[in-house]
């Protein structure tokens, strides 16, 4: 969509298209409404990146229309998020579905080459926070960046995180995802330069009370420069590792307009 927008409007500059011509074409309907979902056309354009759709709860029925919907557009690929298994069978026959049943993700269409500036390191505490951390590295993927997958490199056996000082110490960004205690996004983020994201899982005992022990243990991180979402969200995790990972490509492109319109 935003490079649909692009050309209309340098199309308009080279004088190969008319200015009512051209609001003729951005008058499409931004949102398209299924009556039991509008879905949003134009959320690339203002954010960057297409709308996502959330599974859980969704009929596979409505999963499909959505999809439809945002394939009709021109979005490719679709990321669709918190989906059964079972909606995953039903959507798969309607439509080319890569699911990841570990992630609860599916796919349709191919990923897009890593465009971001550096790599995006996903690192779990345990084998048990995997599937929280192949939804955060899968919506990263599909935005675009090379992702590191560094798993069960917990506190519990700190030489299995510290043989991998390469990785953290070239990172643009890690999502460190962890459950019981939440510790290690303290021992990354007093080991790296960039930013962490730190992901609570609701994996442990009962005085874990479904994560959020890990998440008061994140917030209240001693290390500098550990910022957290909320327990399992690995897909925000992802999609806010996505941004960093790209704002200085965008300060380059607003670098290079204002050149060319002689700022």
């Amino acid at each position: 969509m935003k490079q649909e927008i692009r050309s209309i409007l340098e199309q308009v500059q080279a004088g190969r298209l008319g200015i009512d011509e051209a609001l003729l074409a951005l008058k499409t309907q931004p949102f398209s409404d299924l009556g039991y979902a509008k879905v949003d056309h134009h959320r690339a354009l203002r954010q960057g990146a297409a709308e996502v759709i959330y599974g859980a709860s969704k009929t596979p029925e409505q999963i499909v229309g959505i999809a439809r919907s945002l394939l009709d557009a021109g979005q490719e690929p679709v990321l669709i998020t918190r989906m059964s298994a079972q909606a995953a069978e039903t959507v798969g026959a309607a439509l080319p579905l890569d699911y990841h049943a570990d992630a609860r993700c599916g796919i349709i269409g191919k990923l897009p080459a890593p465009n971001g500036i550096g790599s995006i390191v996903v690192a779990t505490g345990g084998t048990s926070d995997i599937p929280v951390a192949e939804e955060a590295a899968l919506t990263a993927e599909i935005l675009g960046n090379r992702v590191v997958r560094l798993y069960d490199v917990g506190v519990a056996g700190l030489h299995r995180l510290l043989k991998h000082l390469d990785e953290i110490m070239s990172a643009s960004i890690i999502i460190a995802i962890a459950g019981m205690e939440g510790a290690l996004a303290s021992v990354i983020g007093g080991l790296a330069d960039c930013p962490v994201i730190a992901v609570p899982t609701s994996v442990g005992y009962g005085a874990s009370f479904h994560g959020l022990s890990a998440l008061l243990s994140m917030l209240n991180s001693c290390a500098s420069g550990v910022s957290v979402v909320n327990i399992d969200n690995g897909f925000g995790a992802g999609f806010i590792a996505s941004r960093i990972n790209h704002m200085q490509i965008q300060s380059a492109d607003c670098r290079r307009e204002s050149e060319t319109n002689g700022g």
